[in-house]
This record gives C-alpha cells, structure tokens and sequence, in this order.
C-alpha cells in the first residue's frame, strides 16, 4: 500500500512540474480511484467498538460504493457481537453512506456527516436485539465517523504550495473521488 501511495504522490507530483515548467494549464483535479479508496480503507479495519462495558461489536473493513448522483460514499461492513457474558458470538451487516470533507491538519480525506441504514445481527436474543438498537448505531456513527479514507502526500502539497494552489471542493464521481485544485486566497494588504 505504502508503494501505491508513493506511486500516486509522484503522479501527481511529476504531473504537476510538468505541467507548470511546460506552460500549460495547470491540472484543475486530482483523481483517487476506487480501488485506492478501497485500499486505504481496508487497512484501517478491523475495528473493535465496546459495547455497554459488557460487549465488543468488531466491524470489517468496508466494501465501498460510489454514489455519483448523491456525492456520498456507500459502506457495507461485516460484523460481529462477541463478549464474556454471551455463549456465542452473532454475525451480520451494517450498511451506512457519509459524506467527504478535507482535514488540512494531518492532509487527509475524511468521512463525514454517516447516516446508518441499517445494524442487524442474525439470532440476537430480544434483550440483545434491544441493545444493538440503543447503542447500535452511535457505535457504528463513531466507527465510520472521521474515517480517513485517503491521505495527500506533503511533497504533493509542498508543490501545490510552490504553485499557489490548495485541495478544494470534493466530489464523488464515478472514476472515483474528485479533489479539485484552486488557487489560494490572496492575503488582504
């Protein structure tokens, strides 16, 4: 993964000296692709959340969807009710979608404002199934919210810097998640 992360950052890198030492219009977007948001979020996972001191609801890494028309990002997950105080442990699905949003400080692309559709695990007693749904999805909100689903290069934002242009809006396409590229705001003299 580290590879392929290395790899994009020169992409885009190499992209943009180029494109700025050859006279050309600068890119206006940088383009991460499914598989890399896939990537980088499977590395993230699995992810174990407590529940009531009692529980321990372990979430898999998500299977993502584009959702161009909505600009939000679908996430199917796998997971799983274990603890002390039970005999078994019960297996189901969450399904949520969320939002994107730039976070400057640490450079990444984070999930935000997570809607869950839906936390069910098969053969919950109804005192268990009662729980799930109290707790259930707060727990999975704090799972998926402020995800990092990708992280830009400081080399890549040295040269953007250099350029005089910033990460700006975001929008969920189908060949992937767009980050455009705007020029910075000029300070007031």
């Amino acid at each position: 993964m580290l590879r392929r992360c290395f790899l994009l950052g020169s992409l885009v890198s190499t992209t943009l000296l180029s494109t700025a030492c050859s006279g050309k219009s600068l890119p206006r977007h940088v383009i991460v692709s499914p598989e890399q948001l896939q990537q980088a979020v499977a590395s993230r996972f699995p992810r174990p959340y407590p529940v009531a001191g009692l529980l321990q609801l372990q979430l898999q890494a998500p299977r993502l969807q584009l959702l161009p028309a909505q600009d939000l990002l679908k996430a199917q997950l796998t997971a799983t009710l274990s603890g002390p105080v039970l005999k078994q442990t019960y297996d189901g699905r969450m399904e949520a979608d969320f939002a994107l949003r730039y976070e400057a400080s640490d450079r990444s692309v984070r999930a935000h404002r997570v809607k869950v559709h839906s936390l069910a695990l098969d053969g919950l007693p109804p005192a268990l199934a009662e729980m799930l749904n109290t707790y259930g999805n707060s727990i999975a909100e704090q799972a998926l919210g402020d995800m990092v689903l990708y992280q830009m290069e400081q080399k890549d934002l040295a040269l953007m810097d250099a350029l005089d242009m910033q990460p700006g809006v975001m929008r969920v396409t189908p060949q992937g998640l767009e980050i455009a590229l705007e020029r910075k705001a000029q300070p007031a003299r």
